[in-house]
């Protein structure tokens, strides 16, 4: 589909469900090259969202007299006008159009009713946030063709970080704080990780669990954004007009039950600058975003690079489990703390000292295939982490504990769908408990 031959009704019948299933993969084709076309189907979104939310609202509260007459006046006045084609696309406006749809002449009611509530200047204007809407904020993150971004782990900016180049199910991921490199092929469920250090190179197996949480920050972000987006009963919270990293920006947050997520945009382009998300204890930041910029294949390549020595045979990392995050626990407290517990574990402090744990079982006396198979271990026990730390149904409390203890519970969790907690102790012994057993 090219601009000349989206009309507003195709695009009204994509937002409203209507159009088939590669109908609507042609329109999603479209709307990554079209930014006309994606403000209108963001203002579209934007008339539905309002309807839903205004159909919460008990009868007596959803209108008022001079409501209904506001809506019944501004539908003769659209009708009266000659036809008007949107800008830069053929076919009948947009009103015209959504009038046709009962479900969407409710939107358009809404919205109406809003306007002459409240008092705002357009019929079609922004319902939050000034001259910048949510959803027109949304629709980079859903439809950019290519990401570049940094993502920092942990609310205070002096987590651990790194570099994302996002094209496709393609990523290139540099870690801040030294050169490695990953290239992750989430469609292939791979990995290629480079240490330009050694000159060493291997192919990791994130099949399963692990490829959905090695996607990209911004994956998730807009995994958030389509499941808040089903939600029209979440308000969005309209956080006006701040200074942001320096510079303005007009911010939004919406939250569920176990997810808040908060969007800082350019007050004049709605390009989002700043993207916070907390998901159970884990908290990150998204910043320095710059979308549909020039990305080269080769810089996203799973193959090899010239100079490097490839490790033999994949790695596995798909059945990571309690166990590896066990052994995670002693290489960590064994080998850089001195057998002590550390005062806290969140996903920033374990991420924050992968490093350093690698770096110690470097430097052990042992053959390197058990270096190698440690080192998985690691991450696989950091992956089982990453899940726990989302779903935040975890505690810890190893503050003061050394390794040995026995009797001290240092951390416990409860797997999904479980009755009981497990509770791992500072011997690293595990032992599953019920709820009304946990320690205090």
């Amino acid at each position: 589909m090219s601009p000349h031959n989206v009309t507003n009704e195709q695009l009204v019948q994509f937002v409203l469900g209507e159009l088939s299933s590669e109908k609507a993969s042609e329109m999603e084709a479209h709307l990554r090259q079209c930014e006309p076309c994606r403000q209108t189907v963001g203002r579209l979104q934007s008339l539905l969202d309002c309807a839903g939310r205004m159909a919460s609202l008990p009868a007596e509260g959803q209108m008022s007299e001079s409501a209904n007459r506001a809506v019944l006046l501004a539908m003769r006045s659209e009708e009266e006008k000659p036809p008007r084609p949107a800008r830069g696309h053929a076919g009948a406006p947009i009103w015209r159009i959504v009038m046709r749809n009962r479900i969407a002449t409710l939107a358009a009611a809404a919205v109406v009713v809003v306007a002459a509530l409240v008092g705002l200047p357009s019929l079609v204007g922004p319902l939050v946030g000034g001259t910048i809407t949510f959803a027109e904020v949304i629709q980079p993150l859903l439809y950019a063709r290519t990401v570049v971004v940094d993502t920092i782990i942990g609310p205070d900016e002096t987590g651990p970080a790194f570099h994302d180049v996002v094209k496709g199910s393609r990523i290139r991921r540099t870690v801040s704080d030294r050169n490695d490199v990953v290239i992750i092929d989430l469609d292939e469920g791979r990995l290629l990780a480079l240490d330009p250090q050694s000159g060493s190179a291997a192919y990791v197996d994130i099949r399963g669990p692990i490829q959905e949480g090695t996607r990209s920050y911004l994956g998730l972000v807009r995994e958030i954004v389509t499941r808040l987006s089903d939600r029209p009963d979440l308000p969005v919270q309209n956080l006006g007009r701040q200074e942001i990293d320096g510079r303005a920006a007009v911010g939004f947050q919406v939250s569920e039950e176990n997810t808040q997520l908060t969007i800082w945009a350019d007050p004049q382009t709605g390009l989002p600058t700043r993207i916070e998300v907390l998901q159970g204890q884990s908290f990150t930041i998204l910043k320095n975003i710059e979308f549909d910029v020039p990305v080269d294949d080769s810089l996203i390549s799973m193959d090899v690079p010239a100079g490097y020595t490839l490790h033999e045979g994949q790695l596995e990392m798909r059945d990571f489990s309690e166990q590896d995050f066990v052994e995670t626990l002693r290489l960590w407290v064994q080998l850089v703390r001195d057998g002590k517990f550390p005062d806290s574990l969140r996903l920033e402090d374990l991420m924050g000292q992968m490093r350093q744990v690698g770096e110690a079982i470097d430097r052990l006396d042992v053959p390197g295939e058990e270096k190698m198979q440690l080192g998985t271990k690691l991450w696989r026990g950091y992956t089982f982490f990453h899940v726990v730390a989302h779903d935040g149904a975890y505690h810890y409390a190893g503050q003061g504990a050394n390794l040995g203890d026995a009797e001290k519970p240092v951390f416990w969790y409860r797997p999904q769908g479980s009755a009981t907690w497990r509770v791992i102790y500072g011997d690293l012994s595990v032992k599953d408990v019920a709820p009304e057993n946990l320690p205090k």
